[in-house]
């Protein structure tokens, strides 16, 4: 019954989505037009090709693109966690993979942004490989540092690759801000751990030794400075690796000081953070600021038996026969009011999108389908948090 339920919700979603299409058709060019059809062929093929149960119609991100509302759009992919080639070249693979995915998307982003874990052991040669593969983007590329990136040499070997893990720009009106929010107060020293225990320490999730990653005082300074100069109509864009709110200490899913980073953003108008670290789809507000997670390329995370923001609705559980499934890369919309439609481009699935309206609404309007299958383990999640 339950199963019912779902399908005609989701049913019902496109419905309506077809019903815009086909509004915004006679408003396409004979070119866009032919770009939109191919777009929805290739997508049903994908789906026979996926034993899947098809649509006669799939609403495709280049007529979505065309909507008024946004300025620009944005790629990006997050969590590469790369080992030497020789060690695990499937991961190697599907970085690879998610950069041809995005070279080749319509419409072209105006830059890319790397959302964190760029290598697994924080190794010279895991990050050089990581900028290698990096470099055959053709769009602007912002990197942001994770954990597994810095708790080796302390971001020494990142700062050499890819300069300041802190920094600010400006872009079409939206001021943009990339924090190191991984810090962690000094367990080491004490305990004569080498680099190497130290970041095998890190690199662990539940690890009890390991402190809660924060912003620290010093970045918090800095970013009063930064925003100091920006009148409070101003769209603000915050990426950092580590959500910036508390979802689960266990697993350190959680930035112990973020409340004195929120503090900072309530006066604009329009927040939204950006993060990576969690491997999987996750939505969340708190007053003016919306939260987005990212997905990773390597694998996915389950989600935490508590703490799961309630405005999130899930992916399925991923198939353990399917090495990327539950993985992948994303696209971002910004639009005139600051806010960002998040689409996720999830391998072997359908796109998944979380617009603006739905976090603007909490969670009564534009709902995302909810899954079909319960996020594993925790199979009462999807009941627990349906809007």
């Amino acid at each position: 019954h339950m199963f019912h339920l779902r399908w005609k919700e989701r049913e019902k979603t496109y419905m309506k989505q077809r019903e815009e299409f086909f509004k915004k058709l006679p408003r396409l060019s004979r070119r866009q037009f032919f770009k939109a059809a191919a777009a929805a062929a290739g997508w049903m093929l994908g789906q026979y090709a996926g034993r899947r149960t098809p649509h006669s119609f799939m609403p495709i991100e280049f007529v979505n693109a065309a909507n008024p509302k946004h300025t620009f759009t944005f790629a990006y992919l997050s969590d590469t966690h790369l080992y030497k080639k020789e060690l695990n070249e499937r991961f190697v693979k599907v970085a690879l993979k998610a950069v041809e995915d995005i070279n080749n998307m319509e419409p072209k982003p105006d830059f890319v942004f790397f959302g964190g874990d760029l290598a697994q052991l924080g190794q010279p040669e895991e990050l050089k490989l990581g900028k290698e593969i990096l470099s055959e983007l053709k769009y602007p590329v912002y990197m942001m540092v994770g954990e597994h990136d810095w708790f080796l040499d302390m971001g020494e070997t990142w700062q050499e690759l890819f300069g300041k893990p802190t920094y600010s720009f400006d872009h079409k009106g939206v001021h943009f801000v990339v924090l190191n929010s991984i810090l962690q107060d000094d367990f080491w020293t004490e305990r004569k751990m080498t680099p190497m225990e130290r970041m095998l320490t890190v690199a662990q999730l539940d690890n009890p030794i390991q402190g809660r990653f924060k912003v620290g005082e010093k970045q918090i300074e800095w970013l009063k400075n930064d925003l100091a100069k920006y009148s409070d109509d101003t769209p603000i864009v915050i990426f950092s690796h580590s959500p910036l709110y508390k979802y689960y200490k266990p697993w350190n899913f959680w930035t112990d000081d973020c409340e004195k980073v929120h503090e900072l953003l309530w006066r604009f108008r329009s927040v939204t953070v950006i993060h990576g670290h969690t491997h999987q789809l996750l939505t969340h507000r708190i007053k003016n600021i919306h939260f987005h997670g990212l997905l990773s390329t390597a694998w996915p995370w389950p989600y935490a038996p508590t703490g799961l923001p309630k405005l999130t609705v899930p992916f399925n559980r991923p198939n353990p026969f399917n090495l990327e499934d539950g993985c992948g890369w994303g696209r971002v919309d910004v639009r005139k009011d600051g806010y960002v439609d998040k689409n996720y481009f999830l391998w072997s699935r359908e796109p998944i999108r979380v617009s603006a309206e739905y976090l603007l609404s909490n969670g009564k309007e534009a709902i995302p389908p909810l899954p079909v299958e319960p996020p594993y383990p925790y199979d009462e999640v999807v009941g627990r948090i349906k809007p």
